[in-house]
């Protein structure tokens, strides 16, 4: 059974940090590219970032410089390292795994940037 699990949201003010984890378990994580996503009230789902198998990463410019994405195989942990959030950072953000035929979505947890 395949599953990806969050953890690590919460609120926090703005120019602070949060650092999410996503668990896998159920297919061979390391061969799986992983991405985060989020998705605010009322917009659709964005990209935010990605790791390949091979660990490069990518990010959009809206959060290039503030998230890092890295991943520990031996784990089957991704990670996202956020900094410097903005309250436009508030959003539901989604665990990703694909491997170019199957990919595989977390449950979601809430990250809330607000003073």
């Amino acid at each position: 059974q395949v599953q990806l699990v969050e953890s690590g949201g919460g609120l926090v003010q703005p120019g602070g940090s949060l650092r999410l984890s996503c668990t896998a378990s159920g297919f061979p994580f390391s061969i799986y590219a992983m991405r985060w996503y989020r998705q605010a009230p009322g917009k659709e789902r964005e990209l935010v970032a990605t790791i390949t198998s091979g660990a490069r990463t990518n990010y959009p410019d809206s959060v290039k410089g503030r998230f890092t994405i890295s991943r520990d195989n031996a784990k089957s942990t991704v990670y996202l390292q956020m900094n410097s959030l903005k309250p436009e950072d508030t959003a539901v953000y989604y665990c990703n795994a694909f491997n170019g035929v199957l990919q595989y979505w977390g449950q979601g947890i809430q990250v809330t940037v607000s003073s």
